[in-house]
């Protein structure tokens, strides 16, 4: 099972929407004989990828096929997966952990069951479920997962005293957030930091899929000249506003010259909530641009905000061991007079990357 869900982790960044999924086969004297995952949307699922690598066909008699999520039991994509499980001369299947989506939910494992196949579940489960934390979000709460990363010095700022970019983490820190970024559907950021750090929010450190970009931008006024909008990836920006675009309106006059009404990504147009974008319908719009999963990498106004709301599902913070001694405070040091309300973050995590050192935990 180990080996399993280490299959089913490589589709990180290309089965969303499905879950990721991995099996394996074991004949009746313990030797492996098949594996597969769900390697793309739309693409053969991990089950089927499996038993089409079994090259001796009679050696699935009394065979164990191990799975990290109940096979399907409906036509998608794809036909059933339970189907094509029930239909083999195997003896036994285990299953990590049950589909929390409604329309299989028990219903594979009922399937083989009656077809006379011994079926254990729960076997583990918890890596399954944390592997899959994004899906069964979305499949219990309706909306995608947001997952917000915050860099800061340990005094709590995030920009030095001058307004310049204060934090520089770790290289092994930042290919961790390249590799993040291939791994969620969409990369989010506010206005500000679009503006003032110019960010590409594309994968270069680590190899993988380049994630959808999104910008909010309520009035509709970042100068198109931004990597966001002119690079080769600007079909993959979302750009978010609360009116109509207003290209070249007070900007600098250089950058007025420059935007050339040339924008080629889309535009999502919600409605307007204290002269900023509705956060909510953000989050809750998200899926009608496939994205289901968003990384937050903004700055102390969009991350405080997406807090306030309680839009954020887990947190990542990377504390640089350096002082910067003012500029602009992290979220984490505004205070919680500033979010509300205290944020009690659960089942807490620190490590080490490079000489930074992380923290992880869910709201």
């Amino acid at each position: 099972m180990r080996t399993a869900l280490e299959l089913a982790a490589k589709g990180k960044g290309y089965v969303s929407p499905n879950p990721l999924v991995g099996c394996v086969i074991v004949n009746e004297l313990g030797v492996v004989i098949g594996s597969g995952w769900h390697e793309r949307y739309g693409g053969p699922h991990a089950e089927i990828n499996a038993i089409e690598s079994v090259r001796n066909r009679e050696e699935l008699v009394n065979a164990t096929v191990y799975i990290t999520l109940e096979p399907c039991s409906h036509f998608g994509k794809t036909p059933p997966c339970a189907d094509a499980l029930a239909a083999l001369p195997i003896k036994r299947v285990v299953v990590a952990m049950t589909d929390p989506n409604p329309v299989v939910n028990g219903k594979g494992i009922q399937l083989l069951i009656e077809a006379g196949t011994q079926v254990e579940v729960g076997l583990l489960e918890d890596e399954a479920k944390r592997l899959n934390e994004s899906f069964i979000h979305n499949k219990r709460f309706g909306k995608p997962w947001v997952f917000l990363k915050i860099a800061q010095s340990i005094d709590g700022y995030i920009t030095a005293p001058d307004g310049e970019p204060g934090i520089f983490s770790d290289k092994e820190s930042q290919k961790l957030v390249h590799a993040w970024r291939s791994e969620f559907d969409g990369v989010m950021v506010g206005g500000s930091t679009a503006l003032h750090d110019n960010p590409r929010l594309t994968v270069r450190l680590v190899e993988g899929r380049q994630p959808k970009r999104i910008v909010i931008d309520g009035p509709g006024e970042l100068p198109e000249v931004l990597h966001l909008f002119s690079d080769q990836f600007e079909n993959k920006t979302i750009r978010v506003t609360h009116q109509k675009p207003k290209y070249g309106q007070e900007l600098d006059p250089m950058l007025q010259l420059l935007s050339t009404g040339s924008y080629r990504g889309q535009t999502m147009h919600v409605k307007e909530k204290g002269n900023h974008c509705d956060l909510k319908e953000v989050i809750k719009r998200l899926p009608e641009f496939g994205v289901h999963s968003v990384l937050v990498e903004g700055g102390q106004s969009l991350s405080s905000a997406l807090l306030r709301e309680g839009l954020v599902d887990k947190m990542a913070i990377f504390i640089v061991p350096f002082l910067l001694g003012g500029g602009t405070r992290s979220v984490i040091g505004l205070g919680i007079e500033r979010l509300k309300e205290r944020l009690t973050l659960r089942n807490v995590e620190w490590q080490n990357v490079g000489k930074d050192m992380l923290m992880t935990g869910y709201l």
